[in-house]
């Protein structure tokens, strides 16, 4: 979630375009993390869009009357539902009297500007992006989890995705090493401590509290995990068949 994706469906291409402009000219006046990834008339290039793009939650302005077309906006947004269940959807259309229909079809829009009055239309899209924007944010603190360490009088927060690996100090009783790509940090206490803290994390060894995610390989011939950069752990014999298993069903 590098940044907060925006899309729009209508087939007006006036429309369209005016809308495409509120949201570049916003985004370039704000200097925010957000891209507008996709403006299309067409409902099903959307939906290829979901396909290569699953993991992204984004803001969906859609028109409810996409004409020539078998499905309509509300069709669309319950098949991006099913792929983006976190999708902040905005409705854009002429008919004000479907709005009661998004409750019908349980799809928490967020909201639902109407074309006919165009003086509206500029102001609300500026909000939605805005209560969007806010709420993706939000969203992105809650995801990322972060281990807060005391190094030498620093305090340091590594969010858990960065870290490769633990490893007990074989220098310093109680002292333990923090392995990053890029970095290593050295702090008092146990690998039993982190394991309590972080129990995603994997003790293959007793000295050594893994990320699963950073794995890349299992070495058999060694009894090493290969992590992403190339760097290895051990991993104790007892501990082999279920590290094999763990990393097979990711």
């Amino acid at each position: 979630m590098s940044c907060m994706h925006i899309v729009i469906c209508e087939d007006d291409i006036g429309q369209r375009t005016d809308i495409e402009a509120i949201v570049s000219k916003h985004i370039a006046a704000e200097d925010c993390d957000i891209e507008l990834i996709l403006s299309s008339g067409d409902p099903t290039e959307v939906l290829e869009y979901l396909k290569t793009h699953p993991d992204k939650r984004g803001l969906y302005f859609l028109d409810i009357d996409l004409q020539h077309h078998e499905m309509d906006g509300f069709d669309l947004a319950i098949k991006i539902r099913e792929t983006d269940p976190y999708a902040k959807i905005v409705f854009i259309t002429t008919h004000s009297e479907l709005a009661y229909l998004t409750y019908e079809h349980k799809l928490n829009a967020m909201n639902f500007i109407v074309k006919e009055r165009p003086e509206d239309v500029e102001t609300r899209t500026i909000e939605c992006i805005l209560a969007a924007y806010k709420r993706y944010l939000e969203e992105k603190s809650e995801l990322i989890r972060y281990f807060t360490v005391d190094a030498n009088g620093e305090v340091w927060s590594i969010p858990y995705d960065d870290i490769l690996f633990f490893e007990t100090n074989s220098k310093v009783r109680n002292k333990i090493i923090l392995h990053t790509e890029y970095s290593e940090i050295d702090f008092r206490g146990t690998l039993s401590e982190i394991e309590q803290l972080i129990p995603e994390f994997y003790r293959c060894h007793k000295s050594y509290l893994v990320n699963l995610k950073k794995i890349d390989r299992i070495d058999k011939g060694t009894k090493e995990a290969v992590i992403v950069n190339e760097g290895r752990v051990h991993i104790a014999e007892r501990k082999m068949p279920e590290l094999v298993g763990l990393i097979g069903d990711r």
